[in-house]
């Protein structure tokens, strides 16, 4: 009954998920490197698959390279815990006008062994979860960004 109640009040209410159905318009222009181009899948893949260079909105996105810290050492010295973190500056346009900027950071901890595949496992996954993340929040900062856009011209 509960699930009901709350269903016909967010019905009523005007909520609509971001992503669910919401094609937008945006070109993701390159991004360099092999996590440049994880992340630019990625983005297309939330607005709804790619667009040519003729779109509505560019996005452009400069992707740092990963910066690793150690977290856990023992007693010997060793490293037992890392931390990656990517850090990503986007501009998006409507033609030649910027209507949004930002900076999105994301960071994981992953376990650091002695053998070399396993630590190498554990930070291409750590990577790549930060690249999800990444795109996820860059996503909704863009697609919110064109939606409020879209709304000023449309009250002009």
């Amino acid at each position: 009954m509960k699930k009901c109640l709350m269903f016909l009040m967010l019905a009523g209410c005007g909520f609509q998920p971001m992503f669910a159905g919401h094609d937008t318009d945006i070109y993701v222009a390159p991004i360099s490197g092999i996590n440049g181009i994880d992340l630019r899948n990625r983005l297309n893949a939330n607005f709804g698959g790619l667009r040519e260079q003729g779109a509505q909105y560019t996005l452009k996105v400069n992707l740092a390279d990963p910066v690793t810290q150690y977290k856990a050492l023992e007693h010997t010295g060793d490293a037992t815990w890392q931390q990656v973190s990517l850090t990503a500056n986007f501009e998006l346009f409507h033609g030649d006008e910027k209507i949004a900027s930002g900076r999105e950071v994301a960071a994981e901890s992953y376990t650091f062994v002695r053998y070399l595949v396993a630590a190498n496992a554990s930070y291409n996954n750590a990577v790549r979860n930060i690249i999800n993340v990444l795109a996820d929040k860059i996503s909704v900062r863009a697609i919110t960004s064109t939606s409020e856009y879209e709304k000023d011209r449309a009250d002009k």
